[in-house]
């Protein structure tokens, strides 16, 4: 959380105007920067259209580019896998502009910056599934995205949140599966025991709820507690692999 604390930090202070690279943009009408910066998001030049929209925010920060160049920045840092930046441009749009029409799409983006987060570089290099890293950015994802669906339930951005919250839930309970298996390695049976069933409270429906009662089964027979291993193999008979 420290690390996370002092990247924000340098996000907010190269958001007040320090541009991501030492290229001097031309000094020409916010129109034509404006419009050098749209040509670079529809051709994917990320970098190039953050340095025309970092520069059009320091010169003409009350112009009347102002708001879309903060949403454009939003979605340019998103893309170039500047999230720190991404978060603090959110965080600064939400404060200046309490209400606005694109309020929802900018919920969205907040969800896709923080689910963005949760990748871990190897996954990234090796396609290596690391479900027990820190799921904290995975977490605040989820609550983004429900945040998005109980304020603006008809928004266009809704069925796609939803989708992500189901692929979050799942990651967020393999997080935990990977814990519960965790104690049972180390014989930590109680501990076991108790991630299991929380497990089962929290994500019911999910694949690690099901993979938990074998662990659970696991911690109760080497516990020697009889009728919670009844009860138990009554579980896992009515929910089959």
């Amino acid at each position: 959380m420290k690390r996370l604390t002092l990247t924000a930090i340098l996000a907010v202070a190269l958001l007040s105007g320090c541009s991501s690279t030492e290229e001097v943009v031309p000094d020409v009408p916010p129109s034509e920067l404006y419009a050098t910066a749209q040509e670079a998001l529809q051709s994917g030049s990320w970098t190039k259209a953050i340095e025309r929209l970092e520069t059009l925010d320091s010169r003409y920060p009350f112009g009347a580019y102002s708001e879309q160049v903060q949403l454009d920045l939003i979605y340019a840092y998103y893309k170039n896998d500047d999230l720190a930046l991404g978060e603090a441009t959110i965080d600064r749009f939400n404060r200046l502009n309490p209400v606005h029409e694109k309020t929802d799409w900018v919920m969205y983006m907040r969800g896709l910056t923080h689910m963005a987060q949760d990748r871990s570089f190897m996954h990234d290099l090796f396609s290596v599934d690391r479900h027990d890293r820190d799921p904290v950015p995975a977490r605040t994802a989820f609550r983004d995205f429900k945040r998005l669906l109980d304020r603006f339930p008809n928004s266009q951005y809704a069925a796609d949140a939803k989708a992500r919250m189901i692929f979050l839930k799942n990651r967020l309970a393999d997080y935990e599966l990977a814990t519960a298996d965790f104690y049972v390695r180390r014989e930590a049976w109680v501990a076991a025991v108790n991630r299991c069933q929380q497990i089962q409270r929290l994500y019911p429906d999910t694949e690690a709820a099901r993979k938990s009662l074998d662990l659970m089964l696991t911690a109760y027979e080497a516990l020697g507690l009889e009728e919670p291993i009844a009860n138990t193999k009554k579980l896992i008979a009515l929910n089959p692999s």
